[in-house]
């Protein structure tokens, strides 16, 4: 039987925003250059660039640019789900899956998050799943302090190393 512990993990938290708010800071270029991406480019099927608050659809491909890093590191990937309410999911890195759900509970939104398929590496310093989970934990911390009037935790600058850029 394999071992399904280093193939997956999943991260919650709650904001004091509203729902439609928080999935649009999701589905949105705009929205995603705010606490997330330096750069976030979505393109339809017939590679039309979406506009900075046009929301995402199925299908629709990403490139995305890092704060901290140049140009040439890039995330390619693609939409394979989104209802335009309350749940995206997409393919990332290493060709895993991440899905986030999004649902109302007494007065909070909650955010669970979900990273699965994430290939098995031999190399300890290598690990996804650990780089992806602090990662993911930090970047969840950061959209909860920009959307609730908190300042942005990002490093931008390619001049100085972070461990979370």
């Amino acid at each position: 039987m394999e071992d399904t512990r280093w193939k997956k993990f999943k991260l919650c938290g709650d904001y004091q925003v509203d729902m439609r708010s928080l999935y649009l800071a999701w589905s949105t270029s705009a929205g995603l250059e705010k606490w997330f991406l330096r750069k976030a480019d979505f393109f339809t099927v017939p590679q039309r660039l979406r506009t900075a608050n046009e929301q995402i659809s199925k299908e629709d491909t990403y490139t995305w640019y890092w704060h901290g890093y140049h140009n040439d590191v890039v995330q390619h990937g693609r939409i394979l789900e989104a209802n335009g309410h309350d749940f995206l999911k997409f393919s990332f890195t290493g060709n895993s899956i991440v899905s986030v759900n999004f649902s109302t509970r007494n007065g909070l939104t909650i955010i669970e998050l979900e990273q699965t398929d994430i290939p098995q590496e031999s190399d300890p310093t290598k690990n996804l799943l650990v780089q992806c989970q602090a990662s993911w934990t930090f970047y969840l911390a950061n959209l909860k302090s920009v959307m609730e009037g908190g300042k942005d935790l990002r490093n931008k600058r390619v001049e100085l190393t972070s461990c979370f850029k």
